[in-house]
């Protein structure tokens, strides 16, 4: 991103986007990156974000999880995966929701994203991540 643009940090997938020529008017509004983000947050997304820190409730201090950590714990008692339970793939469906999610958490300060043990803008971060939660919290 070009670093004279103000930039801000999509409501729905959580990466950070730069003002763009047609906001011209309305950048003090403007809350997603695109009209796929519009759509909002659903409640899928709202448990992902729940079982991501419950999971590092869970964890020693400084411990780290999987994004599949979170899907597989969504997947499992959630009314909106009837019969999948049984299905191990079912909880693929939900990765790139919860790095959504983990992106969100981290817009929100409550975790960190890393990878190889390194924290990471979670905005350009490709590959493997590991979500850690904000060290106080």
């Amino acid at each position: 991103m070009a670093a004279d643009l103000p930039t801000k940090t999509c409501a729905t997938c959580g990466r950070s986007f730069a003002w763009r020529k047609k906001w011209e008017r309305s950048w003090p509004d403007v809350r997603y990156c695109s009209n796929a983000c519009k759509g909002g947050v659903s409640k899928i997304d709202r448990e992902l974000e729940a079982s991501i820190l419950e999971l590092l409730d869970h964890r020693k201090h400084g411990a780290t999880i999987c994004p599949s950590e979170a899907a597989r714990s969504v997947v499992a008692r959630s009314d909106a995966f009837p019969g999948e339970p049984e299905n191990e793939d079912a909880w693929r469906s939900l990765m790139e929701p919860a790095r959504r999610a983990a992106r969100r958490l981290v817009a929100s300060g409550q975790v960190t994203i890393t990878q190889k043990g390194v924290v990471v803008d979670p905005s350009t971060a490709k590959g493997p991540i590991r979500i850690r939660k904000v060290t106080g919290l």
